[in-house]
């Protein structure tokens, strides 16, 4: 029996706009696998140093993707990271930037314990774009969508947008 397709999706946006949230909504709801590429560092230890200004490893790209590669050829795969552009473009069938209100997102991160210039530089890419300008250059503008999340209202359209996405998208490759 041949294996159905299953769409691989990107959920990007600055830290704290609430990709985690939907992602593991998401796989519960879809059946897609979620994979959290700050667990899956962590998990692997694919780091290659520490960034003393901002308090945080640095993650070895290369072996992120290399440990990825075959989970995203199979497909079915969630991918949650707050940087897009180290992917391969072949991976996604679409790429969803999450947006939040700078103040929101202030609160957020400043709640998550980040403080001074980390704080002040996440708040900024989320003002200036700077994720979702990254993420049209790195992969086809028409896969690449804005979703706002502000409150529980805007996490449940954006669950059952993509729930309803990803069944169309299995209907039609399948």
């Amino acid at each position: 029996m041949k294996m159905r397709k299953r769409p691989n999706i990107l959920l990007t946006g600055t830290p704290g706009v609430g990709k985690t949230t939907l992602g593991k909504e998401l796989s519960q709801r879809t059946g897609l696998t979620y994979v959290n590429i700050g667990d899956l560092a962590q998990e692997g230890e694919l780091y290659d140093g520490f960034d003393e200004e901002y308090q945080c490893p640095i993650l070895d790209e290369d072996r992120v993707v290399d440990e990825l590669e075959e989970k995203m050829v199979d497909g079915g795969v969630i991918v949650d990271y707050h940087g897009c552009d180290l992917f391969p473009e072949r991976w996604f069938h679409i790429v969803f930037v999450l947006r939040t209100d700078n103040t929101q997102l202030y609160t957020r991160l400043e709640s998550r314990g980040y403080t001074g210039k980390k704080l002040q530089d996440n708040v900024q890419c989320e003002i200036f774009q700077i994720i979702y300008e990254e993420a049209m250059e790195a992969y086809k503008k028409e896969i690449v969508h804005q979703l706002s999340s502000n409150t529980p209202e805007d996490l449940e359209h954006n669950l059952e947008q993509i729930v309803e996405w990803t069944e169309q998208w299995m209907r039609d490759n399948n």
